[in-house]
């Protein structure tokens, strides 16, 4: 069953935050991801308390690559690297 991880950044640094871009799909093809959405065009419909600023959708075969992806050695430098010039909300959802 399919697994996605869905993030929400708000850049704090968005000329270094390309560094990260450029290292993180590398990784996340390594264990399966496939990105769905990556910063496009974004129409909030209904917010409530959540007010969205850049969506990024990864889609892993399951549950356990993306676990896999998010916990490797080879990602936890690039985390840094989101740290540093970014602020996010990280869910991973399974899919059907």
């Amino acid at each position: 069953m399919p697994a996605y991880l869905i993030v929400d950044t708000r850049l704090t640094d968005p000329e270094a935050y390309e560094e990260y871009k450029a290292l993180a799909r590398p990784v996340a093809e390594q264990y399966g991801g496939t990105y769905r959405v990556r910063g496009g065009a974004m129409e909030v419909i209904e917010a409530g308390l959540w007010t969205p600023s850049r969506l990024v959708v990864v889609e892993f075969p399951d549950m356990a690559s993306a676990r896999a992806f998010l916990d490797s050695p080879e990602y936890a430098p690039v985390k840094q690297i989101r740290h540093a010039n970014a602020e996010c909300t990280v869910v991973l959802v399974e899919g059907f």
